[in-house]
């Protein structure tokens, strides 16, 4: 009861498009649009396909772990209390963004207990906030590159980018064919030489190396 406030002042800023304080970043319109274009592309149309898609991408991927790991953004002491406290918070989230429907009893845990009366307010709140999301004006890839442009520029002191490169770079060897396969087949990649050129990166740093 005493944490119910911030928890639902949490999610509702999480989950829309209007009570953010700042506005929604281009790069999550511009990733749920992906998301749907594919869906459409490969002829799926379950709707909840899309929502889970999107939940996994975002949500599920960055959200919970800023939820259950707040000394990755500030520099605090994370005691087992706090920790079993965030659980909480973060299976509450989790099951927000299912689709699926959730069945309780007096067996069932009490982490999922807890906010059992809620999950459903929230999950609306999420399905609000992907269909608000869809709504909105589709961002062009000329405005993305001039966002992902001024991002750079913003934190370009802020880290070691050959280190990063460095990691890429690790993936990329270590996935090639997987990655190099998709590249050479598609069209748009295949007019910009995407494939050759990495090909021709990998050949480079194989020297180097």
């Amino acid at each position: 009861g005493t944490l119910q406030k911030f928890v639902d002042d949490l999610f509702e800023t999480i989950f829309s498009t209007a009570h953010r304080g700042s506005a929604l970043p281009l790069a999550i319109k511009y990733m749920f649009d992906f998301l749907d274009e594919q869906a459409d592309k490969h002829g799926i149309h379950d709707p909840h396909v899309r929502h889970t898609w999107k939940s996994n991408c975002l949500p599920l991927r960055f959200w919970v772990n800023m939820i259950k790991n707040p000394q990755f953004v500030f520099d605090i002491h994370k005691n087992s209390i706090t920790d079993a406290c965030l659980s909480v918070v973060a299976q509450t989230f989790m099951d927000s963004c299912s689709t699926s429907e959730h069945r309780l009893g007096k067996d069932s845990p009490s982490n999922k207990l807890l906010y059992a009366k809620d999950i459903p307010s929230y999950k609306n709140w999420v399905e609000r906030y992907y269909s608000d999301i869809g709504k909105m004006p589709a961002i062009s890839d000329q405005d993305m590159n001039a966002y992902l442009a001024e991002q750079s520029r913003m934190h370009m002191n802020e880290f070691n980018t050959m280190s990063a490169l460095s990691e890429i770079f690790s993936y990329v060897g270590k996935y090639s064919e997987e990655i190099l396969g998709p590249l050479d087949h598609d069209d748009q990649c295949g007019k910009q030489k995407l494939a050759y050129k990495l090909e021709q990166v990998i050949t480079l740093m194989s020297l180097d190396s």
